[in-house]
């Protein structure tokens, strides 16, 4: 098995084996076999996205002051309480920034991710493989692992590295930097709420782990378990498949109406009795002083909480006919991040995730991103732009649509931006209507639309749905998406150019 495994252990105890993990960067010295990464070679005639983003890689790897500046960073993953000197060998850091990459731009599941790394030629080149390590295989839980040691705060700072990279590359001049600024959103790996499906989730959730934890004290009170989870999804089906009335007969309304809430009454009737069971066998534990039995029990009386606001809303929406207030739902008891948002798109009435904004630049790289919690376009307009401003100090142009307008951002971006583009809801006065009828400000408009191919590009690589859990997972997978777009541009536009080198070479030839 791979030498870099690491093993699958609990949160508690992982800062314990991390001390005696041994890291490096990447190896010092080829091994029989191995290709330097410098040398891979790519098929020119490839239009799949794998050569583009490896020869992304490749570039960043090649350039000394580059590598040297991404293994700095690289090297925050690891915690300064570990000794990098000692222990079993860890996953080296390059190889973690090429697997994250490659999960999040191929739009892989870990799945797929571990039948390329093992098997596939030229992504086991790049991983560091030869001839003599052919046999060697990453793990599963290997993959997971090391990818969630990335954080938001180390991508940002190498996506910083890359954007100059690129910058670079494409010998950028100096003066104003200018972008595009707009949001979409990320949607969570979720199914289509209501109340009474939530509360489902909640009761299997809280009668499977009290099952769990009361059979790890010998306890026989949920032997029945999984039959009371059948008999309870009976009721769930037989709410759920009721619907009112659309008779003139006001009687007949009147029956469906008290059917329905005989059918709602029944699944509370048996939700609740479920939760008293299960803060009994709480009470039947008693108090632990094992780490890992306080934690599976907090998570148990999470999941009582989530049912019995759940039951709590079913009671005033289906009995007391009350509209609920939209602040007090939930739309997902997994991933309690997931936002109910309508942005009026036509055939998308509804998404549910997460807005994210982006500030793409005039060559197509992602500047930065910011992950919108409870926010809207307008609320992020001037942070956003503070925030890429202190990160590329040459910043001082973009384009918005008019979801972003409010008198105060208008009156800062002026302070901010020398070229600010932000048109105006509504009627305009003459000031505005000649600011906005400027040639420049006009061209700015007509080129801010390329703004949805960099989001569009974004989703086709990742970025549809995050598959990871919790807000730590999202942002950390929003972060990746958007590094691993702009090494994929970087790597797309090196392919271009030694296609058209290639080109002009042989028309020299044929001259």
């Amino acid at each position: 098995m791979f030498s870099a495994i690491i093993r699958h252990i609990h949160p508690k105890t992982c800062q314990t084996s991390q001390k005696n993990t041994m890291r490096n960067v990447i190896p010092l010295q080829l091994q029989l076999g191995e290709t330097d990464i410098a040398e891979i070679q790519f098929d020119p005639r490839s239009r799949d996205d794998i050569p583009q983003l490896l020869c992304g890689l490749q570039f960043l790897y090649t350039d000394k002051a580059l590598r040297e500046t991404i293994f700095t960073a690289l090297e925050k993953l690891i915690s300064d309480d570990v000794d990098t000197g000692v222990g079993r060998p860890g996953m080296h850091l390059w190889q973690i920034l090429v697997i994250g990459t490659l999960r999040i731009n191929l739009n892989w599941d870990y799945d797929r991710l571990l039948e390329m790394v093992n098997n596939h030629k030229t992504i086991r080149q790049m991983l560091g493989h030869g001839i003599r390590n052919e046999d060697d295989q990453y793990s599963l839980q290997t993959l997971k692992d090391n990818i969630g040691l990335f954080t938001p705060e180390i991508l940002d700072e190498l996506n910083q590295i890359v954007v100059k990279a690129g910058h670079q590359f494409l010998k950028k001049k100096d003066g104003d930097l200018k972008g595009r600024c707009d949001s979409f959103v990320v949607e969570t790996d979720v199914h289509f709420p209501t109340d009474i499906s939530l509360l489902s989730d909640a009761i299997r959730k809280v009668v499977t782990l009290t099952a769990d934890l009361s059979q790890e004290f010998g306890l026989t009170i949920w032997r029945q378990s999984e039959f009371n989870l059948r008999q309870f999804k009976k009721l769930y089906r037989k709410a759920q498949k009721m619907k009112h009335s659309s008779s003139k007969d006001e009687k007949k309304k009147a029956r469906q109406q008290e059917a329905i809430i005989l059918a709602h009454n029944e699944l509370i009737k048996q939700a609740e009795g479920f939760l008293q069971k299960a803060n009994a066998t709480l009470e039947l534990i008693g108090p632990q002083t094992c780490e890992e039995i306080i934690e599976k029990e907090h998570v148990i009386e999470r999941y009582v909480a989530h049912a019995l606001r759940q039951i709590n809303q079913i009671e005033r929406r289906v009995i007391d006919d009350e509209k609920i207030p939209h602040e007090e739902k939930v739309f997902s008891i997994f991933e309690e991040h997931t936002e109910w948002i309508s942005k009026g798109k036509a055939g998308v009435p509804v998404e549910l995730g997460l807005r994210v904004c982006i500030v793409e630049d005039e060559f197509g790289f992602i500047l930065h991103h910011n992950v919108m919690r409870k926010q809207t376009d307008d609320q992020v307009t001037v942070s956003i732009m503070e925030e890429t401003q202190s990160r590329f100090s040459d910043f001082n142009g973009c384009s918005f649509d008019k979801g972003f307008h409010s008198p105060s951002n208008q009156t800062q971006l002026k302070e901010l931006l020398k070229f600010p583009v932000l048109p105006k809801k509504g009627k305009r006065n003459k000031e505005e209507q000649a600011r906005e009828s400027d040639d420049v400000f006009k061209a700015s408009r007509r080129q801010h639309s390329a703004v949805e191919s960099a989001i569009n590009a974004l989703e086709v690589h990742g970025l549809d749905k995050c598959p990871d859990h919790g807000i730590d997972g999202f942002e950390r997978y929003v972060a990746l998406a958007v590094i691993s777009r702009n090494i994929q541009k970087l790597g797309a536009e090196i392919r271009k150019q030694a296609e058209e080198q290639r080109r002009r070479k042989k028309l020299r030839l044929a001259a």
